[in-house]
This record gives structure tokens, C-alpha cells and sequence, in this order.
């Protein structure tokens, strides 16, 4: 016998060679068997795509008429409207393909060059090309303008579909019926439940007693027992099972990292378990034989409905959790808590009881009374339960943060949403059961099954979102800062994007709604004459982001690694690599808009038009970016240069094409724009070099010999190891002031920055020297006369010697003030003594 292993890859070996001549067959097989290329049709010759517009023509009117009799079904319509989406994408894709050979044809054409004026030829052969071009573009125009037309028929024809369906649908909700508080409504609904009752128990009784499903369920009693009794068991004790094994991995602390994460998706074996079961539970109900098109109807009901009530519980467990967590933004009490899974339970069930109801009592068949007296009661309970969790929502205290020192509010958006959310499920919880009563069935089942399921949508949010936070953290490290990142906001936002689909649906929204408008968007806009599309948007994003980070990474090698290495000075390297980094963003945008095939010479006229009053609006910005180009390729300024604009100075810390910073020396940031530093008187002291100039004045007592004063200030001026002794520093006797003999001292410092340094260590030295010298520090003095101190309460003992009485000054006149009173004279003092002293230092 041959070994089966040998024989499997010979098998595939030969299945592949006899593929690979099928396909190598059919380019042979395509030519005539004289070699030549068969004769092809106009289409195939020229690609294009075959349509049968007498086919469309019949089903165009086929459409209209449906409009027009206003009694074709809903259904009907739908199928009718999918018949037409395929038309036009058909039409599409023609228009697609005849443009784009239209365009190369129109393209050749220009070529050419413009056709001769009046009383001009042109060379035999351009002109009998340029004719032959014109009727090939003449015979591709007629194909699509039959493709425009029928499109455009296509796009009218779907427009007014979904505008009677949802003209249907707004006249349903404000249909009036039957008050379901009218008795005789009642009867009407007990009988419709008696009726699918009885059509139940018909369907067992004629399955049980057909011969054939009698021996089959005998034959399958045992597997069916052991179905049955796995799925009570997964349904009854696998969910506890689970959730105990949730809540023992969330109170593990020898877990540090991913026990979020870890947990949740262990819980999802909590859905899992009971959807097992549900299935066990149907395919033991069909194993029986007993079933019927009602059974069969509700059996597969019945894995959707008890779904409903178990992933109600799921996520009651994820948002109201049994142990609290302060990171969850809902913040309730523990009996708060366990109140709302409670209701979340009830809110399963209504949604289960949905999905079961249309099987069971076959609404379409129902009579208005009967509808309503069986859909009222779970209005009311439905409306009920919305009150009851609306007011267990109100008790949400909003969790603390501290930021900057303050006790802030940790999640104000949410507390906000939370607050509006409750007051309009309390609104909807009172007028829907109104709305019943008086009639509007269907307009209160609108106001009391959407919000339910929309609440499950959020809720489903808010799970997923802490999910992607909870793996964000893992993988970055436990933080504060982790769950405030950007990442888990642009989730949360995209979550909430996302959501917009399933709450559309629910609020009577059709998925060909949702598909139409998805084509709508892929279809792009035209602005300025240039297509923008999703696809064309994503191309664009892709290459950008490569030219940035290509741009980036050359900045970073040419400012660390190349430019350190040449002679260029510090700011002419920030320059050229800020240069760099504004023509590879440019590059990198212009690149980006041709792969994706963003036409930009159509966006010309609207660019100029637009640069008209933008230039007006902005005309501050672009005064500021041309002086911020200036800037960076002249270089008055550079980085870390001390400079003084106006008010301002201190250290340019970073020049960029808008403005320029500027850190003063009490550590300040102060923000100048490059016009300024343009436009205005500019002070570099640090601009060729680091040298600069201090100045300081000196006085000395009268009597001092002004050339020992003078050798010593030389003495400690040069000392200065900082002090340039070429130029030599200067010492300057200024003159005779009111107090002093007035000395100066001018010295070049090798670092300017050291100005106040060397100004304070050299008045210490002067300090000292003058005393060791015995050379005086004059101040000013100044006699205080009082002219009344009896009306001071002033002693009155007689006044110690003084000066002769001829020599006093003359009394102050009536009426006049003293020069200086007592405080103002102390100061003056004081502010003698240290003038000579006193530098102006940078501020």
C-alpha cells in the first residue's frame, strides 16, 4: 500500500502543475490559430465596462411607478432600492473608467498645441492627429453622458425611496389609535395571547403525535437529557462560577501589573458560559421533535433574549461594580449600587422580552387594540424602571482631585452628561406612559425601548474605554498621569465616534441610511475643483507623516552629530537646521498632496481669493513670520544672546518664526514678536562677543589726596582676574560734588556676565582698602530744626550747647514747611551713604 504521507504532496504537486498550465493555457487559447491577436469588439478593444440601459430603463420605471401608487410595501421598496444602489455603483464605475480616458485623450489633444486661428494652417499630419483624436473623444463623450444621465437617475430615484420610507415612519409614530385604558381593548390582547397559546401547544401536540419525530425524540431522549442538563447547569451556576473568579483576581494584590485588564477579560467568560448554555438550551428544544413555525420562531429568539438579560448583568457588574473603585467616574453608594444592577437586570429583561414578543404573538397580525393593550403594560414598566434608575443616577457624588493645590472636580464633562443624561431619562420615563394612554402606541414604545438600549450603548463605552486606559497603563507603567494622558482621551473620543452607529440604529435610523451616507463620504467633496476623499485624506496623512518624521530625524543628526563638528557658530547651526526643518515640511506637504492625488491648481483661484482677506485679518501673523525668517537668516539675534528691546532684557532662549523668548534675570518669560526685534532699536551685548563694560563711581572725603585714591582704585580694578588690562581700565576723577570728591571707574570685562559679580567684589575691596588707608567715606549731614516742639510734647529742658546764635539760620517764615521732616531726612541720609556705591545692574 503506498504511504499516504508520500502520496498527499504529490497530489498537491500535480493539482498545482496542472493550475499553473490552465493559466499559462489561456493566453494561447486567446489568440487565432493562425497566431494572430483575435478580433476584439469596440468594449473589449477598449475596456469598457457593457450596459444594458434597456434593463435599467424598465426598472427606473418600475421605481418611479412604486413612488407613484403610494401603496407598495415596505419591503418592497427596500428590495427595489437595492436593485437601483447596484445600478449606480455600475454607473459609477463606467463614468470612472470613460473619464479617465477621456482625460488622456483630452490630454493628448493639448499636446498638439491650440488649433490655428482663422487664416492659419498647420502641418498636414498634426492636423489629421488632431481629428482623429476629436472623433475618438467625441465617440467616448456619448457612452458617458448616458453614464451621467442614468447616474443621476439612479441618485434620484434612491433619494425619494428613503424619503417615503422615512415619511412612513414619522407618520407611524404620530398615528392615533386605541387608548389601551379602554376596557374592551383588554379582550382584545388576552385573546391574542390565548390564540398564539394555543398555536404553541397545536405545533408540540402535532409533532408529538406524527409516528416518525415520536421515534426519532425517543431514539434522542438521552442526548437530549444530557443537553438539557448541561445548559441548566451552565445557565444556573456558571455565571456565579465566573463572576467569583472575576472578583478573587481583582482582590489579588500579588498581581501588580494587568489585573485590569486580566479581569476583564475573565468576566467575558460570564457572557460566554451563558451563551453556551442558551444554545445547549435551543438545540435540546429542537433534539425533542416537538417543534413547529411558531417553536422554531421562538427558539431562535431565544439565544438573542436571554443574551439581553445576561449582558444586562455583565454590565451592571462592570459599571456598578460589588467593590467600589475609585477610578470608575460614577461614584455611588454600596446600596446605590446594588440597587441599579438590580434595575439593569429588569432593563435585560424588558430587552429580552422584546426579542421574544414578535415571535410569540406575531404583532403584524395583531389588531390596533390588541397591540396596544399587550405593548402598554411594558411602556408602563419600562417607564417606571427609567424614573427608578434616573433618581439613583442623582446621587452621584463627583469625585476629588487635587491640581495646583485645589480640591477640583476629577471629571466635570462627565458629571455635566451625567446630570442632563438623568433629567432626560426622567422626561422620557413620564411622557411615554402619557403618550400610551392617550393612543400613540408606537410613539411611546419610542420613547421608552431606544433609551434603554442607548444606555447599554454607553455603558458599553464606558466599559471599553476603562479597558484601553487599563492596558495603556500596563504597558506604560502604573501612574497618575497614565489614565490623563492623550492616548486614553483620543480612545475615549474615538469610542464615542464609534457609538454613533449603534445609537443611530436604535433611533429608528435604517442600516441603508448608514451605508448611503458611508458612500456619500467615500465620494469625498470637490473644493476649488479638487476631489478630497477619505482615501485621498488617509495617502495624504501617511506620506506627510513620513516626510515629518524623515525632517525630524535629519534635524536631530545634523544638530547633534554634523553641524557641532564645522566652524559655524551656535546660532547659524539653530539657523540652518531651522531652515531645514521648514523646507522638509514643505517638501514633505507638497509630496503628501500629489500621492494622494489632490489636485492643488484648482484650489488656486479660491487660495487667491482667500489670501485677499486673510492678508488683511492676518496681517500681524505674516508681519511676524517674515521678521521671524529675517531673523534666522541675518542672525542680529541669536540664541542665548543678552538683549534689550525696549523695556525688556536678558537671554534669548528660543527664536521661532512667530515671536521670540526672551528669559529676564528675575527668571521671567517674556514673549516678543520678531517685528519688534525687526522694526525697533535692538541692544545685543553679547552679539560679536562676550566682552563688556562696567562703570562705577566712587567718593571720597574732602581733604583726600585725589592720587593716592586714584593708584589705589587702579590697584583693585586690575587686580580683578576678569578685568581686561588691554584697554587698560580707566580712573576718572569727576569733580567736586556737593558732599564728596567724585571718582569713576571703567573697566572691560572679559565676561559681561559677570558685571555684577566683579561690581560687588570690588566695592568690598574698596571698603577695606579705604580703611586700612584711612581715606573717609563722606555722607551727607543735615541739621533738623523743630520750630514749635512744645506742640510735639517734647521735653522742655534746656537745650545742651550749640552754635553761636548768630550763626543760626533765620526762622522759617509763617506758613511754610520744613524742608525735609524727620523720616525723609534718615532716608536721604542713608541713600548718601551708599550712592557712591551703587552700580545699575541688569534688571
Amino acid at each position: 500500500m503506498t504511504d499516504p504521507t508520500i502520496t498527499r504532496p504529490f497530489r498537491v504537486l500535480v493539482h498545482a502543475f496542472a493550475l499553473t498550465l490552465a493559466l499559462l493555457a489561456q493566453p494561447l487559447a486567446a489568440q487565432s490559430p493562425d497566431g494572430s491577436a483575435p478580433v476584439q469588439t469596440p468594449a473589449a478593444a477598449t475596456g469598457a465596462i457593457e450596459v444594458d440601459y434597456t434593463s435599467w430603463n424598465t426598472l427606473a420605471t418600475l421605481a418611479e411607478a412604486a413612488l407613484e401608487n403610494g401603496v407598495t410595501s415596505e419591503d418592497e421598496l427596500n428590495t427595489i432600492r437595492a436593485q437601483i444602489v447596484d445600478k449606480r455603483t455600475l454607473f459609477q464605475t463606467v463614468q470612472a473608467n470613460l473619464q479617465e480616458r477621456i482625460d488622456n485623450l483630452r490630454a493628448q489633444i493639448s499636446a498638439l498645441g491650440p488649433p490655428p486661428e482663422e487664416g492659419q494652417t498647420e502641418a498636414p499630419d498634426v492636423s489629421d492627429r488632431r481629428n482623429e483624436l476629436n472623433e475618438v473623444l467625441a465617440a467616448r463623450e456619448a457612452p458617458l453622458r448616458a453614464a451621467d444621465e442614468a447616474f443621476a437617475r439612479a441618485e434620484t430615484i434612491i433619494r425619494l425611496i428613503d424619503r417615503e420610507l422615512r415619511a412612513r415612519q414619522a407618520d407611524a409614530l404620530l398615528t392615533l389609535g386605541p387608548t389601551p385604558l379602554n376596557p374592551a381593548t383588554w379582550l382584545d390582547g388576552l385573546d391574542a395571547l390565548v390564540t398564539s397559546a394555543r398555536t404553541i401547544a397545536s405545533e408540540a401536540r402535532s409533532a408529538y403525535r406524527d409516528p416518525a419525530h415520536y421515534e426519532e425524540m425517543i431514539s434522542d431522549l438521552p442526548i437530549t437529557l444530557g443537553t438539557l442538563a448541561l445548559a441548566g447547569l451552565l445557565l444556573l451556576r456558571g455565571r456565579r462560577w465566573m463572576e467569583s473568579l472575576t472578583l478573587r483576581l481583582l482582590q489579588n494584590t500579588s498581581i501588580l501589573r494587568g489585573r485590569v485588564v486580566a479581569a476583564f477579560f475573565v468576566s467575558l467568560s460570564q457572557l460566554i458560559v451563558p451563551l453556551l448554555g442558551l444554545i445547549l438550551l435551543a438545540t435540546a428544544i429542537r433534539l425533542t421533535r416537538m417543534t413547529g413555525p411558531t417553536i422554531l420562531s421562538i427558539t431562535e429568539a431565544l439565544v438573542p433574549a436571554g443574551m439581553a438579560i445576561f449582558f444586562a448583568r455583565w454590565l451592571s457588574l462592570h459599571i456598578f461594580p460589588i467593590i467600589d473603585d475609585p477610578r470608575l467616574n460614577l461614584n455611588l453608594s454600596a446600596a446605590d449600587r446594588r440597587r441599579a444592577r438590580g434595575i439593569s437586570l429588569i432593563f435585560g429583561f424588558l430587552a429580552g422580552v422584546e426579542a421574544i414578543y414578535a415571535p410569540i404573538i406575531a404583532p403584524q397580525w395583531l389588531s390596533a387594540s390588541a397591540l396596544a393593550s399587550l405593548t402598554f403594560p411594558l411602556v408602563i414598566l419600562c417607564a417606571l424602571t427609567m424614573i427608578r434608575f434616573s433618581r439613583i443616577l442623582r446621587r452621584h457624588t463627583p469625585r476629588k482631585m487635587i491640581q495646583e493645590g485645589l480640591e477640583v472636580d476629577a471629571s466635570p464633562f462627565f458629571d455635566r452628561m451625567l446630570r442632563l443624561g438623568t433629567r432626560v431619562l426622567m422626561l422620557f420615563g413620564i411622557i411615554s406612559p402619557i403618550l400610551g394612554a392617550a393612543g400613540y402606541i408606537a410613539a411611546a414604545a419610542m420613547l421608552t425601548y431606544p433609551p434603554v438600549k442607548s444606555l447599554a450603548v454607553v455603558a458599553l463605552v464606558m466599559v471599553l474605554h476603562r479597558l484601553v486606559i487599563a492596558i495603556y497603563v500596563t504597558i506604560v507603567g502604573e501612574s497618575e498621569d497614565a489614565a490623563q494622558g492623550l492616548v486614553p482621551a483620543l480612545s475615549g473620543l474615538v469610542l464615542s465616534l464609534l457609538a454613533l452607529i449603534p445609537l443611530s440604529l436604535i433611533w429608528g435610523a435604517r442600516q441603508t441610511d448608514l451605508i448611503e451616507l458611508w458612500t456619500r463620504f467615500s465620494e469625498g467633496t470637490s473644493l476649488g475643483g479638487a476631489r478630497i476623499s477619505p482615501a485621498s485624506l488617509i495617502w495624504f496623512f501617511v506620506v506627510f507623516a513620513i516626510g515629518y518624521v524623515v525632517t525630524r530625524a535629519l534635524q536631530g543628526a545634523l544638530g547633534t552629530s554634523v553641524l557641532p563638528k564645522t566652524s559655524l557658530e551656535r546660532g547659524a547651526q539653530k539657523a540652518l537646521v531651522s531652515g531645514i526643518g521648514y523646507v522638509g515640511l514643505t517638501l514633505a506637504a507638497l509630496t503628501a498632496f500629489s500621492v494622494a492625488g489632490i489636485d492643488l491648481s484648482g484650489l488656486a483661484i479660491v487660495a487667491g481669493a482667500l489670501s485677499v482677506g486673510v492678508g488683511f485679518g492676518l496681517q500681524n501673523i505674516v508681519s511676524n513670520f517674515v521678521s521671524g525668517i529675517i531673523l534666522l537668516i541675518e542672525r542680529p539675534v541669536s540664541e542665548g544672546d543678552w538683549i534689550e528691546v525696549g523695556p525688556t532684557q536678558g537671554i534669548v532662549q528660543r527664536i521661532s518664526v512667530r515671536s521670540t523668548m526672551i528669559e529676564t534675570f528675575d527668571k521671567s518669560k517674556v514673549i516678543v514678536p520678531n517685528a519688534d526685534l525687526i522694526s525697533g532699536a535692538v541692544t545685543n551685548y553679547t552679539k560679536s562677543s562676550r566682552t563688556g563694560r562696567v562703570v562705577m563711581t566712587v567718593g571720597v572725603a574732602y581733604g583726600t589726596d585725589t592720587r593716592k585714591v586714584e593708584k589705589i582704585l587702579r590697584e583693585i580694578i586690575e587686580a580683578e582676574p576678569v578685568v581686561v588690562l588691554d584697554p587698560a581700565p580707566g580712573i576718572d576723577f569727576l569733580g567736586f560734588g556737593a558732599d564728596a570728591l567724585e571718582f569713576r571707574i571703567r573697566a572691560v570685562l572679559r565676561d559681561v556676565g559677570m558685571k555684577v559679580v566683579v561690581a560687588t567684589e570690588v566695592n568690598h575691596k574698596i571698603a577695606a582698602r579705604f580703611a586700612e588707608e584711612g581715606i573717609e567715606i563722606p555722607y551727607a549731614q543735615r541739621d533738623i530744626w523743630l520750630r514749635n516742639p512744645e506742640a510735639l510734647g517734647l521735653s522742655t529742658k534746656p537745650p545742651a550747647p550749640g552754635p553761636d546764635p548768630e550763626d543760626e539760620p533765620p526762622a522759617t517764615p509763617p506758613g511754610t514747611r520744613p524742608d525735609r521732616d524727620t523720616a525723609d531726612s534718615a532716608a536721604q541720609s542713608a541713600d548718601d551713604i551708599d550712592a557712591p556705591f551703587r552700580e545699575q545692574q541688569p534688571q
